[in-house]
């Protein structure tokens, strides 16, 4: 199945909680949402992107490539894993790793069975059938690509 990033004013609504972070008022989007501070793999210049957290766990997230491997900010982080992130209004340095298809699967069922609304319209726009089954979710979970960010 083939994902293409957005692209025109649906990028730049995606794009636009980025102001809220440097604005200083990223606790306006809670722990739902993390700010994640990443170099660009070619240029090496500094990026920015906001995606939503799958799971907080203590001090570590995990986060969710939608767009699949091509995202840039996925690529960019697999090339450069030291990263710093922003949760609310807290800032954290970490390393990220990729999760197993595996690991993928289990997080995405775990999100799922947490936020069943949230996940059934993402799955339908992710290119996913939106039927709220457990064997979709493990698909999901399978397909894309999970990154879990652990403090340095």
């Amino acid at each position: 199945m083939t994902r293409t990033a957005p692209t025109g004013l649906t990028r730049w609504l995606l794009r636009a909680p980025i102001g809220l972070y440097r604005a200083r008022l990223g606790f306006l989007m809670g722990h739902r949402f993390v700010l994640i501070h990443h170099t660009g793999r070619v240029s090496g210049r500094p990026r920015d992107v906001v995606v939503e957290v799958v799971r907080e766990d203590g001090d570590s997230v995990v986060v969710c490539s939608g767009w699949g491997e091509g995202s840039q900010w996925f690529q960019n982080v697999m090339a450069h894993p030291d990263v710093v992130i922003e949760v609310a209004s807290s800032r954290c340095e970490v390393r990220g790793r990729q999760l197993s298809p595996d690991e993928g699967e289990a997080e995405m069922l775990d999100y799922a069975h947490r936020h069943p609304s949230a996940a059934r319209r993402l799955s339908g726009y992710m290119g996913f059938p939106a039927d709220g089954r457990d064997e979709t979710y493990r698909e999901v979970g399978r397909s894309l690509p999970f990154v879990r960010f652990d403090p340095r």
